[in-house]
């Protein structure tokens, strides 16, 4: 076995960062709003089929409402990107010493010199689109978007709000002859179910999971605490 062979190493880098922030802006609010909503109308004492039919609704139209949230995102993402590249192909070919002194500062910041950069910049000249696109990535920090990444986005967005906002309602259909009970069971299923995501959340971003499983806990359990006390009080 050669030296490079013993030496070597994979690198493993998380490569599906926008699907897991689209699975969490979806699972956030899909288990803090539907449970927020369902206890507050708890609170005021009302049957528990229009606790189940409030449910569903808000689901239903904040799964849309969101999914379309991230799709609009998305495509504004991709038009931004485009704009941007079709403003550097003209500053390519209208300014082009502007943008040589650009890749000058910019290769500075790597410490490489000016009269090191020569090679590099007789490189790029005579290949505008490499040029377009290393001033897309080293100036403006843009990588192209997949074209398919808004409809996906959506989807998942969608798809995570209606799996988290079924958890809190699940007890309402299962226990449906016992309000009060189904509204208990809810709480702890929800409380839990926000301190297992906002773990899971923080293991997979590297924002601390117990930090992250705690402060998901808080502002779900916050927000469900309000909308109980608000319909408990005008009832």
């Amino acid at each position: 076995m050669s030296d490079d062979h013993k030496h070597s190493h994979t690198e493993h880098h998380f490569e599906s960062s926008d699907r897991v922030r689209d699975i969490v802006l979806g699972m956030a609010d899909g288990l803090t709003v539907p449970f927020a909503l369902a206890a507050g109308i708890s609170g005021a004492a009302v049957s528990i089929d229009i606790v189940i039919t409030a449910g569903l609704a808000e689901i239903a139209a904040g799964s849309i409402a969101m999914g379309l949230g991230g799709y609009l995102a998305g495509r504004s993402e991709h038009q931004h990107y485009f704009a941007e590249r079709t403003r550097e192909e003209q500053e390519i070919q209208r300014v082009p010493h502007r943008e040589r002194a650009e890749v000058v500062e910019i290769m500075a910041k790597y410490g490489v010199t000016a009269s090191e950069c020569a090679p590099l910049l007789a490189g790029l000249e005579r290949n505008p689109t490499a040029w377009r696109d290393f001033m897309m990535r080293f100036e403006l920090g843009l990588e192209e978007p997949n074209a398919a990444s808004a409809r996906k986005s959506a989807l998942t967005i969608a798809l995570s709000y209606i799996v988290g906002g079924m958890i809190p309602l699940s007890p309402y259909m299962l226990v449906r002859d016992q309000p009060q009970t189904a509204l208990a069971v809810s709480t702890v299923v929800t409380l839990l179910a926000l301190f297992g995501f906002g773990y899971l959340k923080g293991r997979f971003t590297g924002t601390g999971a117990f930090r992250s499983a705690l402060q998901t806990l808080i502002i779900g359990g916050l927000a469900a605490g309000v909308a109980f006390g608000v319909a408990r009080a005008i009832s």
